[in-house]
């Protein structure tokens, strides 16, 4: 039986990093959580503990420090993409890099010069992966809270002895979003592209009437395609938070859809990939989702 090294990656995870850029009287703030990892013929650290190719994963925390000083961080998907290709073009043995970053975002307090409130549990994200003079980015926003309170329903589904749950033609739908969408090449305009998508998200879950949260998911990332040339697919993960009606009949009340509870668990969750036919292949994209 021989027994051989299979896929390996090191690196630093979640380095939490805010920069304040100074303009007069006049900061800007930038709150991120930056991961990176490292491939390449690491075989000699894992058999026989040489270390002669392993760049510490505290250089790669200091790396990211001493970038964001040396120029401004910018769009979390232009330092992903210098960090990425720092680290490949520096270390010959070193031959693909994956950076993930989190930005948390920070509204200014009534146009106040210094003083900011936490936006919120919303995250913007990407994930760049670096392999060799290629580079794939996958953006997205994690945690992004919707609900309609009607213009849902559910119903047709099968019944056995098991089911309990009642058809409905009007429902509270309620989700966090999870999204992740591919780019097509690195030469984009990250800042308006991730707002229009987020638009796009929001204005078609809004909009949509849905007999399904599966049938919103696919008509979300439909639209994003149509109206975003940009991107080659998008990724979305949807739990369904439950809004159950409160039974008031023991009160001698009505309850006309105005009363409910929000069930936090177990909750039902719809997760989906749409995509162009056309698309460039996703090559290593993916990866940077994964542990490899």
């Amino acid at each position: 039986m021989a027994i051989t090294l299979g896929p390996n990656q090191y690196g630093k995870a979640e380095v939490r990093l805010v920069t304040v850029q100074r303009e007069g009287t006049v900061h800007h703030l930038k709150d991120l959580t930056v991961s990176t990892s490292l491939r390449g013929d690491l075989a000699a650290t894992h058999l026989t503990g040489d270390n002669a190719d392993v760049v510490a994963t505290d250089t790669q925390k200091n790396t990211v420090y001493a970038f964001a000083k040396e120029a401004p961080v910018g769009e979390i998907e232009d330092f992903a993409l210098r960090l990425g290709r720092h680290f490949v073009g520096s270390f010959e043995h070193i031959t693909g890099a994956r950076i993930l970053i989190d930005e948390h975002g920070w509204n200014r307090i009534s146009d106040h010069d210094h003083a900011f409130s936490q936006a919120g549990s919303e995250k913007r994200t990407t994930a760049v992966t670096v392999q060799g003079d290629q580079a794939w980015v996958v953006s997205g926003l994690d945690d992004l809270v919707v609900l309609k309170s009607t213009g849902s329903e559910f119903h047709g589904f099968p019944r056995d002895e098991y089911t309990t749950l009642a058809e409905t033609n009007d429902r509270i739908l309620a989700t966090a979003v999870t999204a992740r969408w591919r780019y097509q090449g690195d030469g984009i305009d990250w800042a308006t592209s991730h707002a229009e998508v987020r638009r796009i998200l929001l204005e078609t879950f809004a909009d949509k009437h849905s007999l399904s949260l599966q049938q919103t998911l696919y008509a979300m990332g439909e639209a994003v395609l149509k109206e975003r040339e940009e991107v080659a697919e998008v990724r979305l993960s949807l739990p369904n938070k439950h809004h159950f009606l409160v039974d008031l009949s023991p009160f001698g009340l009505k309850n006309d859809n105005e009363v409910f509870y929000a069930a936090d668990r177990p909750y039902g969750l719809i997760e989906g990939v749409v995509l162009r036919d056309d698309a460039e292949d996703a090559g290593l994209a993916w990866h940077t989702l994964a542990a490899f």
